[in-house]
């Protein structure tokens, strides 16, 4: 049957799975199965990319591999904690946020850092108890899938919209079978050493990295909400 032409019998499910994707701190150490998450990148696999170069490359994580890298990113976090002049060795490839924070971003941003670190019992102030939080996203929150994502160097920017497009499809294809993720913009920094420790080229830039397992229901950082601004504030009709 042509994909024009197959119907969407559940459209609620679909839903669903958009509404319910969340960015999971704090996972359970059951594994997935190797099938279930080649299904899921084969569905991913189906996102639209200019002229079909689909430009997405993935490296899977798991085990003593998974285990090694985690290990190597969270020494040389430490080692920055411990002397921030080693910061300026560490760089990510582009630039992620912007230079300079305006509202309504700062807001937003800030509103999120106060209800997480709120959840957690982490009080301003607290730097040694932050840095071991934020340290949590290079232990994947304990989710038994890494995830790496490169990109060729001589893509174009738009590629990045075409990659974003994929990481979307992934989240949501997780979702359908009853996983969770993070996708993780903060391993981008420590490419020098996520990319020989994966086995990339140096033709390829890292994208992000992301987490996906079970999500364990019972940690309050799961519970954090997210809010959304109503359709209104962000839409135009043009008629």
């Amino acid at each position: 049957m042509s994909r024009v032409s197959v119907r969407v019998e559940d459209p609620a499910s679909v839903d669903a799975a958009i509404e319910s994707r969340m960015c999971v701190r704090a996972f359970l150490p059951q594994p997935v199965p190797r099938a279930m998450l080649e299904d899921i990148l084969r569905v991913a696999s189906r996102a639209p990319s200019g002229t079909n170069t689909q430009p997405w490359k993935v490296y899977v994580l798991q085990g003593q591999r998974r285990d090694e890298l985690v290990q190597k990113v969270c020494a040389a976090h430490d080692a920055i904690y411990q002397n921030p002049e080693l910061d300026a060795q560490y760089r990510a490839d582009y630039d992620y946020y912007p230079r300079q924070w305006v509202e309504p971003y700062l807001g937003r941003r800030r509103h999120l850092g106060w209800t997480m670190y709120g959840l957690l019992g982490i009080a301003k102030g607290e730097k040694d108890k932050m840095h071991a939080q934020h340290q949590r996203n290079f232990h994947y929150f304990d989710a038994p899938v890494g995830l790496v994502f490169t990109i060729d160097r001589i893509m174009g920017q738009g590629s990045l919209l075409d990659y974003g497009m994929f990481l979307q499809n992934i989240m949501l294809a997780a979702r359908a079978r009853g996983l969770h993720t993070c996708p993780q913009e903060a391993w981008s920094k420590y490419t020098k050493i996520v990319l020989p420790h994966i086995g990339a080229g140096a033709e390829e830039m890292m994208v992000c990295s992301m987490a996906l397992g079970w999500a364990d229901e019972s940690a309050p950082v799961n519970g954090m909400p997210t809010p959304r601004e109503p359709v209104e504030a962000f839409t135009r009709w043009v008629e």
